[in-house]
């Protein structure tokens, strides 16, 4: 019989994360708030975010969503839209005010909310300028939406199309590749120093025949798309290898469940509630435990430029499937919502060392 495993790591961050607003939010960002103590929050509201004032509100409701449980650490770190809406002045001065921490570029078209992106990251170089001199750094959905071009090839073109002439032209940009579905991905991180990368629960542990295989799969319909089982095995390597280029970011991104089995399926997976739980028995089975706190904990600050956590967390996986987790959740309207990553939770706790 296995024996229990038990460790201790540094507090989680999770630099990437929708809590969309309104009932939703409030639902949301109590599991973001007590797990962990950055949370990155995207920018793609309706309408977006895409000025220091709008912010700094959605910051203090998601302070006043998170609830009597959150960590007293909890961080929001907001992310304006870049589009032809944002000022860069006003960018400049809400991230010099400790309010804004970088700049989320959507493709136009490329997933939830992001009608009102760009068709071209170069359209916005002065803006990509000034942030590289004031060290803001450049967020980015890396995908096109050009329809002749495949779904799963679209991570990779979309890097070679527009990622490589911003890092070239703008090396001293610090950019983040956002949920890295392939080794295209994976390569133009490893390839440049002021590029990181965030990784996801359900791109380390799923690949398309999950999705595919057996009936779709609504609830792990993401974009972008979880692609090849080689390209999974890929990104679990590199997530599992300690490379300090690659970071955790949930991804984390609630819809309504008459969304998500629909006749057109709405793109993303809530996985919050047992993020911490999924990620841990991944590096499990690969026998990389030791390299849990790292990639979770270390690496994502390490390459914002921020401080390492002072507090801890236990983790703990059980002997067995004794645990009964929550397989959805409902907001206080009755809005229904899928919840990824139970069958890891059954097998894991997590809890704050005093």
């Amino acid at each position: 019989m296995s024996e229990v495993i038990s460790l201790e790591i540094d507090a989680p961050d999770d630099w990437h994360v929708h809590l969309r607003d309104d009932e939703m939010l409030e639902a949301v960002a109590p599991y973001t708030a007590n797990a962990f103590r950055h949370a990155l929050i995207m920018p793609n509201l309706v309408p977006p975010i895409t000025s220091t004032a709008l912010a700094a509100a959605y910051r203090n409701r998601i302070l006043t969503a998170a609830g009597p449980d959150a960590r007293t650490d909890f961080t929001p770190m907001m992310a304006l839209y870049l589009n032809d809406d944002l000022d860069t002045a006003d960018l400049l001065a809400g991230a010099a005010d400790g309010i804004v921490f970088g700049a989320k570029f959507y493709p136009a078209g490329a997933t939830t909310n992001s009608a009102a992106g760009g068709t071209s990251l170069l359209d916005y170089r002065a803006t990509l300028e000034a942030m590289a001199g004031a060290g803001i750094p450049l967020l980015v959905h890396a995908e096109s939406t050009d329809p002749d071009i495949d779904i799963f090839d679209r991570e990779a073109v979309f890097i070679d199309q527009q990622m490589f002439p911003v890092i070239e032209q703008i090396p001293e940009l610090r950019v983040t590749v956002e949920h890295i579905s392939t080794r295209a991905g994976l390569e133009i991180v490893q390839d440049h120093p002021q590029v990181g990368g965030s990784i996801t629960p359900h791109h380390l542990t799923c690949d398309r025949s999950d999705l595919l295989a057996n009936g779709m799969r609504p609830d792990l319909y993401c974009k972008p798309v979880i692609n090849s089982r080689d390209e999974r095995i890929a990104i679990a390597a590199a997530a599992t290898s300690g490379d300090p280029s690659f970071f955790y970011g949930t991804d984390s991104a609630p819809h309504p469940l008459g969304k998500k089995e629909a006749a057109k399926v709405a793109a993303g997976i809530f996985n919050a509630p047992y993020a911490i739980e999924v990620v841990a028995e991944l590096f499990h089975e690969m026998g990389a435990l030791d390299e849990l706190e790292a990639f979770v904990s270390h690496h994502g600050v390490d390459h914002y430029g921020l401080e390492r956590a002072t507090t801890k967390v236990r983790l703990t996986r059980h002997v067995v499937d004794e645990l009964e987790p929550a397989e959805s959740m409902r907001t206080a309207g009755g809005t229904e919502v899928r919840i990824f990553g139970a069958d890891a939770a059954r097998r894991w706790t997590w809890e704050p060392v005093p």
